[in-house]
């Protein structure tokens, strides 16, 4: 089997997180400056099999499309046109990062460490991926 990759798209920074390749457990991959994501991925690609990837949608509370919406879709829009062999599909990430914050709390991190916004991103990757696969298998 592939991998299944997920992203927390940022303005400025973007949280990954990737499958085993058997895809049982999510786990971070890294963090990386956004406008250098296109090129992470064509390389991570080159060396991992991925079967596809999950990128977070985001909404507001209410479900309404927030600010970022825009950019995540002319990023996936880009994906599509130069790989069109690995799907990217949205996933709902509502809530990802408010989830992460309250990990790092109950995970015993301490406050400084809490404080970093690409392990948040991280974080937030990874529970977009695990809240996809569980989506699957029900």
């Amino acid at each position: 089997m592939a991998r299944i990759l997920s992203i927390d798209y940022g303005k400025k920074r973007t949280g990954l997180a990737v499958t085993d390749p058997l895809q049982i457990i999510a786990g971070g991959l890294a963090t990386v400056p956004t406008h250098e994501l296109f090129q992470f991925l064509q390389d991570y690609i080159a060396r991992e099999q991925v079967e596809c990837i999950v990128i977070g949608e985001p909404k507001q509370p209410n479900g309404m499309p927030s600010e970022n919406l825009e950019r995540v879709q002319q990023f996936v829009n880009r994906w599509r046109r130069a790989v069109p062999h690995i799907p990217i599909n949205y996933y709902d990430e509502r809530f990802t990062s408010v989830l992460a914050h309250r990990a790092m709390l109950e995970g015993g991190l301490k406050k400084k460490d809490r404080q970093n916004k690409a392990l948040v991103d991280e974080i937030s990757a990874t529970i977009i991926l695990q809240n996809y696969m569980e989506s699957r298998r029900h």
